[in-house]
């Protein structure tokens, strides 16, 4: 049988984040010609029928000279001027790829410049902020990167900041852990509502997320969280919170990493069976509809099931969606039209 070609757009991937640490290393590795460290580079983004994403930029703690960062480091709050630095290097990045690809990578600003792109056949570059600690208390920050082409954000990753409160890696968990916003993350989600750039919930812990519940305008989005009714980890959504995105016309976008899929949390476990993907898939379409569930991967940013393996694997995931019992039209909407969809609604 061959796999109908539907292109994917994801929904989160730290691409960005691994292509500047190596630079910064001393030690590049060639997103164009493909590298076997990378989940994403050219030739698997071609292969895998990638037609874009949503590309993080997340910024990991300072590190010393032959210092080796341990997980619990990454959660220590960072200050915001190494967080501006460390992001603007990745802006930096993701422009060099536009140039160095000629052709074949385009940043994109808009949902029409994601339409153009995706008939072009480029890979579609959207810039994404994962956890807005670059972000300035006046908020100044926040419109130089909107101008250089931000257009998702998310107010957290798992440690806290001037704006929220990120959820542990724990497990298992609740992601009910701590307080809400604070009165300068009520005055973030008013900017980015405002500035049409979407709020990506992903990592924000529960009090945080029915803050902005209530006080956002725009669809609710979590660009890469599961089901935690089968996975309970504190990363994962109750079924409370997919019902408040589904009201909304928000979207959640599957994610790849395993354990935020399998019900023992084991982090690093590659067997991890697609099967456990479709189970999720399953939940949230039950809890969200057709038009409320897409995909983020957390390629290069996660372990995820060999069975995928990289980029290049998307095709594997839209056959088992198929051979599941997804019709192909609800699988290009899971694969890619929802993303696109819900970005327009959100004014972008």
């Amino acid at each position: 049988m061959n796999t109908p070609a539907i292109p994917v757009f994801d929904g989160h991937n730290d691409t960005l984040l691994r292509l500047e640490m190596a630079r910064a290393a001393g030690k590049p590795i060639s997103f164009m010609n493909g590298d076997d460290s990378l989940h994403i580079d050219l030739p698997k983004a071609k292969q895998g029928l990638l037609a874009g994403g949503l590309f993080a930029m997340f910024v990991p703690p300072k590190q010393e000279p032959g210092q080796t960062l341990k997980f619990e480091d990454m959660q220590r709050p960072i200050d915001q001027a190494h967080a501006l630095k460390e992001t603007l290097a990745m802006v930096s990045c993701a422009y060099r790829l536009e140039r160095e690809s000629e052709g074949a990578v385009r940043i994109c600003r808009s949902s029409s410049e994601l339409d153009m792109a995706l008939q072009d056949n480029v890979v579609a570059l959207m810039l994404h902020i994962e956890g807005a600690e670059a972000i300035d208390a006046n908020f100044d920050a926040l419109e130089v990167l909107y101008a250089a082409g931000l257009r998702s954000i998310g107010p957290v990753w798992s440690r806290n900041n001037i704006f929220a409160h990120g959820v542990p890696f724990d497990f298992p968990g609740s992601p009910d852990q701590g307080p809400g916003l604070t009165d300068l993350g009520r005055e973030f989600v008013r900017r980015c509502n405002k500035m049409h750039i979407l709020i990506d919930m992903s990592h924000l812990n529960e009090a945080g997320f029915w803050d902005i519940a209530k006080l956002s305008t725009d669809p609710l989005v979590a660009t890469h969280s599961n089901v935690h009714a089968l996975s309970p980890s504190p990363r994962n959504l109750k079924d409370r919170q997919l019902d408040a995105i589904a009201e909304s016309q928000g979207v959640v976008g599957l994610n790849y990493a395993v354990g935020f899929l399998r019900d023992d949390g084991q982090k690093y476990e590659t067997d991890t069976p697609i099967s456990l993907m479709l189970a999720h898939l399953d939940h949230l379409l039950t809890k969200l509809g057709e038009e409320g569930v897409a995909l983020g991967s957390d390629f290069d940013g996660a372990t995820v099931p060999a069975g995928i393996g990289s980029a290049a694997g998307n095709p594997i995931l839209i056959q088992a969606m198929l051979d599941h019992g997804y019709g192909e039209a609800l699988v290009k909407k899971i694969a890619y039209q929802n993303w696109l969809s819900l970005l327009k609604r959100t004014g972008i």
